[in-house]
C-alpha cells in the first residue's frame, strides 16, 4: 500500500480529533458522522439556516476535484474535517475550505471497482472497505493504516463497496458479488483489533429456519447470492440492526433454486451483539429479475392509522413501497410507487405475487421495472415535518431472456434495458399515495436525496443540475449546473454558524452555502 501525505504531520494532527460512538445516538448538528447522517436512514438534517425562503441565494463555498473516477460516496463530517472515498482512495479535506489534509491510496489485488459509498468512524479511526474485499482501519488524523483484514477471498468473486456502520464496539460491514454463485454475509468486526466478532450468512445452513426455502442439499446444486451491498440502519431502543439483502444466484434462472430463497431480496432485523436473526420480510420472493432489496430500510416513529407505531419503510427496487412494524417485521402497507406490470396482486403477508408470464423466457418477457429497478442504491429521505417519504424513482423496461434454464451457469439469462424516465416522488407513508412528482429527465437518475428542517429537499437531475426543491410541493427553489452526473447523496453540516450542503458531480465535490451576509 502507498500512502500520500500532502501536509506535514503537525498540520494534520489538528484535524480528525475523534468521534465518540455515543454521539451517533444523537448526532450534533455540526456533524454528519455516518453514511446516512444518523442511524435512522432518514437523511433528514435538523439544520434550517438554508430554507425555502432563501435557498435561491445559495452560492458556491468551495469545490474539490479528486482527479479520479466519479465520486459515489457520501462524505462524513466530524470536527471540521470531511472524509470521502472512491475505490482504493480515501481523502480528508477541510470542511470549511475544501483544502486537502491527506490522501490515502490502497492497492487492490483484483476485485470490482464499480464504486464506493464511504467510510465509518470510531474514535480516532476510520474504516474503509476495498474492491478486493478487505477492511482497512486508518488513523483519521493523518491517514496512516493501522490494520488490514480480509473479509472474503476476492478470487471467489467477492468485493466490497459499502460504507460500514459502527454500533458501539461493532463495525458492521458487508460484501458484494454479482457474477459467481457465492453466499452473502454480514460481519461484525472489533474496531480495535480487527478480529471478527460474528458472521451472519444470508442463506441459512441446513436445519436453520429458512433453509427449507431452498432446494434440499443433494437434490440440486447449492446456490448463493444475497449480497449485503449497502449500509443498514439501527434502532438503539430495540437494539435491532436492519439490513436490505440482495438477490439470489443464478440471477435470472430460478428453476434450479425453487422456493422463496430466504433471506435473499429481504429486509432483516438482527441483534447487533450476536448476529442472530430476529425477523425478516421478503419484498420479492424467489426473485428472477435482479430486484435486490438493499434499498435503505428507513426507521421512524410516527402515527399510523391512528396509532403511534415504530415503523420501517422501504421503497424497493421491484417498484413497491412497504411499511412494516419494525418491532416484529409485520407488514402494514404494500403499494406500488410507480407503474409496474409484473405482479397480479398482494399475498396475505403483504408481498407482491408475480405473474409467471413475466418470468424470463427463451422468447423474452417485457417487464416493468427493468433489472435496474424502479429505484436502486441512491438514498431516499423521510421528513417527519411533512410526513412524506421521498424516493428517486424511474419507469424502466427490460426484456428478460432465459438462456440456461435450470442451470447455475452465470446469470442463467440476459436482460436488456429498453427505455427509462426518472422522477422524484413524495409518498404519503400512511397510504402509499403519491403527493407530488418532480421530473428528473430521460434516463436513469442515480442521485440520492436529503431533506432539511428548512423545508428544502436536495438532489440532482439527469441534465447535470444540482437542485433544491420545496419539500412540501416539489417546486424548484434553486438549481446549479454542475458540469457532470451526480451519483452520490447530499449531506449537510454547520460550522462557525454557517450551513453547508455538499454534493458531487463526476469527480468534483461541491459545497454550497448562503452568502456571508446571512
Amino acid at each position: 500500500m502507498k500512502l500520500v501525505i500532502w501536509f506535514v504531520m503537525a498540520v494534520a494532527a489538528a484535524y480528525g480529533q475523534g468521534l465518540d460512538p455515543a454521539a451517533l445516538l444523537r448526532p450534533p448538528t455540526d456533524t454528519w458522522p455516518t453514511y446516512n447522517g444518523d442511524y435512522s436512514g432518514r437523511r433528514f438534517s435538523p439544520l434550517k439556516q438554508i430554507n425555502r425562503d432563501n435557498a435561491a441565494s445559495l452560492t458556491l463555498a468551495w469545490a474539490y476535484q479528486a482527479h479520479t473516477v466519479t465520486i459515489k460516496s457520501t462524505p462524513l463530517e466530524v470536527n471540521g474535517t470531511l472524509y470521502f472515498t472512491v475505490p482504493d482512495n480515501v481523502w480528508a479535506i477541510d470542511a470549511r475550505t475544501g483544502r486537502q489534509i491527506w490522501h490515502y491510496r490502497y492497492e487492490s489485488h483484483g476485485g470490482d471497482h464499480i464504486g464506493h459509498r464511504g467510510v465509518a468512524m470510531y474514535g480516532d479511526w476510520l474504516y474503509f472497505t476495498t474492491p478486493d474485499c478487505h477492511l482497512v482501519s486508518l488513523n483519521a488524523k493523518d491517514g496512516s493504516a493501522r490494520w488490514n483484514i480480509e473479509l472474503a477471498d476476492v478470487k471467489l468473486g467477492y468485493f466490497s463497496t459499502m460504507a460500514p456502520l459502527v454500533i458501539r464496539n461493532h463495525v458492521i460491514t458487508g460484501v458484494s458479488g454479482d457474477v459467481t454463485d457465492i453466499p452473502g454475509f454480514l460481519d461484525a468486526i472489533d474496531p480495535e483489533t480487527g478480529k471478527r466478532q460474528w458472521r451472519w450468512y444470508t442463506r441459512p445452513s441446513p436445519g436453520e429456519p429458512g433453509a427449507e426455502t431452498w432446494p434440499k442439499e443433494g437434490d440440486a446444486m447449492s446456490h448463493g447470492g444475497g449480497m449485503t451491498w449497502m449500509t443498514g440502519t439501527y434502532d438503539p431502543d430495540l437494539n435491532l440492526l436492519y439490513w436490505g439483502i440482495g438477490n439470489p444466484n443464478p440471477v435470472l434462472a430460478g428453476a434450479g433454486r425453487l422456493g422463496e430463497n430466504l433471506y435473499t431480496c429481504s429486509i432483516v432485523a438482527l441483534n447487533p451483539d450476536s448476529g442472530k436473526l430476529v425477523w425478516s420480510f421478503q419484498p420479492s420472493p424467489h426473485d428472477v429479475h435482479d430486484w435486490d432489496a438493499v434499498q435503505t430500510p428507513v426507521v421512524f416513529d410516527a402515527e399510523f392509522h391512528g396509532a403511534k407505531r415504530k415503523l420501517l419503510a422501504q421503497a424497493s427496487r421491484n417498484g413497491y413501497f412497504f411499511v412494516l412494524d419494525r418491532t416484529n417485521g409485520k407488514n402494514l402497507l404494500t403499494k406500488p410507487f410507480i407503474e409496474t406490470n409484473w405482479a397480479s396482486g398482494i399475498d396475505n403477508l403483504g408481498r407482491p405475487v408475480g405473474k409467471p408470464s413475466k418470468d424470463p423466457s427463451p422468447d423474452g418477457a417485457l417487464v416493468e421495472p427493468g433489472s435496474d429497478g424502479s429505484t436502486n442504491w441512491m438514498s431516499p429521505s423521510f421528513d417527519s415535518l411533512t410526513g412524506l417519504f421521498y424516493v428517486s424513482a424511474r419507469r424502466i423496461f427490460s426484456e428478460f431472456y432465459l438462456t440456461a434454464e435450470g442451470k447455475a451457469e452465470g446469470w442463467g439469462g440476459r436482460d436488456r434495458n429498453i427505455w427509462a424516465n426518472s422522477v422524484l416522488e413524495a409518498i404519503d407513508y400512511q397510504t402509499g399515495d403519491i403527493r407530488w412528482r418532480h421530473e428528473l429527465g430521460r434516463g436513469e437518475g442515480v442521485a440520492g436525496i436529503m431533506t432539511t428542517a428548512g423545508g428544502v429537499l436536495f438532489t440532482a437531475d439527469n441534465s447535470g443540475n444540482l437542485v433544491a426543491l420545496d419539500a412540501l410541493d416539489g417546486r424548484t427553489l434553486w438549481h446549479a449546473g454542475a458540469g457532470g452526473r451526480t451519483e452520490n447523496c447530499p449531506m449537510s453540516y454547520e460550522l462557525d454558524g454557517r450551513q453547508y450542503v455538499v454534493m458531487a458531480a463526476n469527480d468534483v465535490l461541491f459545497a454550497w452555502a448562503l452568502p456571508e451576509k446571512y
